[in-house]
């Protein structure tokens, strides 16, 4: 984000994600109130060649930060830092991660770190070595029926990435009692599960958005000083088909793609 409101309650709250009248985004956002540069105008994030940005949404990136490594912190790291702490993960938790990408691979790194007990949940079975290495304790085959029963009621809370339009009862019946579902990537399809779970349960779906300022440094902060930066490839433009071709195509690889804007 550039700007927000700054009045409404919840950027009173310190989540201007979330703000009453809209917040600006970084990239594909349009300047509303004055902050950001003149108003009516589109963002575009890092295509442009310059910012302008009010302080109070300036992010302080540690000068031992790698930047190319740093700057998908800001996007992955902190949409799975924000829920992470909203739900208290901690020590003695299962906490399950659906879908192992891009921003799958921070959630299981940021999650380790808060002590609890990692589930990496994937299609692919390829992914489980390399999900283990990243700090997965355990590894879910989720095309696998018999394994995904046994997993039944064991998790208590799953931050679901999946963008791809999916049927995410699969995942609520992994919830345990007082359980909650988070989905984080944005399907288009209306999510369904049996109201009997929520009864029986009182397992919840819910969504989460990025994250407010105060808890963007405060991931920032969290993930410099425990070393955790996602595993990118930087590419330039001419890259930029192949990749998109390999992540509709199911890339069996855990790394978050980066483009080199020199290159533009």
């Amino acid at each position: 984000m550039v700007d927000s409101c700054k009045s409404c309650k919840f950027c009173a709250q310190d989540e201007e994600q979330y703000c009453a009248t809209g917040s600006t985004f970084t990239y594909g956002g349009v300047t509303q109130y004055g902050r950001a540069g003149p108003n009516g105008k589109p963002t575009i994030g890092g295509y442009s060649n310059k910012m302008v940005v009010n302080e109070n949404f300036a992010i302080k990136v540690p000068a031992e930060a790698p930047l190319d490594k740093s700057a998908p912190l800001l996007c992955a790291g902190i949409t799975m830092y924000d829920p992470l702490k909203a739900f208290d993960c901690k020590p003695g938790m299962r906490v399950g991660i659906a879908g192992v990408g891009g921003l799958g691979q921070m959630g299981i790194k940021i999650a380790a770190a808060m002590g609890a007990t990692v589930i990496a949940i994937s299609r692919s079975p390829d992914k489980e070595a390399d999900a283990k290495a990243i700090g997965a304790h355990e590894f879910l085959v989720s095309t696998d029926e018999n394994a995904m029963k046994a997993a039944a009621g064991s998790m208590d809370l799953i931050l679901d990435t999946i963008s791809a339009c999916h049927d995410a009862e699969m995942y609520s019946d992994l919830l345990a009692t007082k359980g909650t579902l988070v989905m984080i990537g944005l399907q288009m399809a209306p999510v369904a599960s049996s109201c009997a779970k929520f009864l029986f349960k009182r397992i919840s779906i819910t969504g989460s958005l990025i994250g407010g300022i105060k808890n963007t440094q405060e991931m920032m902060d969290f993930c410099v000083s425990n070393n955790i930066y996602p595993d990118i490839e930087v590419i330039k433009t001419d890259k930029i088909s192949e990749c998109m071709h390999k992540l509709k195509d199911g890339n069996d690889r855990i790394v978050r793609y980066v483009l080199d804007c020199s290159s533009i």
